[in-house]
């Protein structure tokens, strides 16, 4: 299985750091966020990683030469024409990523103790075509899922938004999960969205989980930072050694 690595965006909460070096290689204890998270895939025995760049490209290619993928084999996603956001970053990688059946798809600027050999057996027994880490957290934004743990639709609380694309559904009925940015995918998904250009991969699940079976993994519980924020890294130092 391929993990890949979600590395590409602007990283604008974490100025100034970013003005002169993209997220991935902000530092927590002396390791950039892209060597912490794949020596954690090593870990799970996940040694092949694809990774987009677009901000400051050339620092992240240029590390991973240097230290030889920190044991890892890694390709390059090349946006450094346009950034595409996640769902856009992930059609953009496909050709990289579909010679396996499954992928595992992480943001870059994500810390935690997840147990991924737990999130990749549930999503092989569901038979899901996406498989979503989720988290009972506060946050603003939250997949909303049925009482089968299948998710129906998005809510964003600050601006009282809502999708629900299946109809006949109601708020009320479904479950509130935040995600966490770690979810595990069949690249058949790549040939079914029909979204181009630059979008997320929330708009690409939302599009298709009327039909499509997206599932949630719940990892309430378990150790989770988004590190995106200067503070978020001082957090980050104390709770990852």
């Amino acid at each position: 299985m391929k993990a890949f690595l979600l590395a590409a965006g602007l990283g604008t909460r974490l100025k100034p750091f970013t003005d002169k070096h993209p997220k991935a290689l902000a530092e927590v204890n002396g390791k950039s966020l892209l060597e912490w998270n794949i020596r954690r895939l090593q870990t799970f025995g996940i040694n092949d990683v694809v990774i987009n760049v677009h901000h400051f490209a050339d620092q992240i290619e240029n590390t991973l030469a240097i230290n030889k993928g920190f044991g890892s084999r890694y390709e390059i996603s090349d946006e450094r024409s346009a950034v595409l956001e996640t769902g856009g970053g992930l059609l953009h990688a496909a050709q990289l990523l579909q010679e396996d059946r499954t992928c595992l798809v992480m943001n870059v600027d994500i810390l935690s103790n997840i147990n991924l050999h737990k999130l990749i057996e549930q999503h092989q027994q569901s038979n899901a075509l996406a498989t979503l880490a989720v988290q009972q957290r506060p946050s603003s934004r939250y997949f909303l899922f049925n009482q089968e743990q299948r998710l129906c639709g998005w809510e964003h609380r600050d601006t009282g938004e809502v999708k629900i694309p299946k109809e006949g559904l109601q708020k009320s009925d479904l479950r509130p999960l935040a995600f966490s940015g770690i979810q595990v995918i069949q690249t058949q998904l790549m040939d079914l969205i029909q979204l181009r250009g630059k979008f997320s991969l929330v708009a690409a699940y939302l599009s298709l989980c009327a039909t499509e079976k997206i599932m949630a993994w719940n990892h309430t519980g378990d150790l989770l930072l988004d590190v995106g924020k200067p503070e978020s890294l001082q957090r980050a130092a104390q709770l990852f050694s």
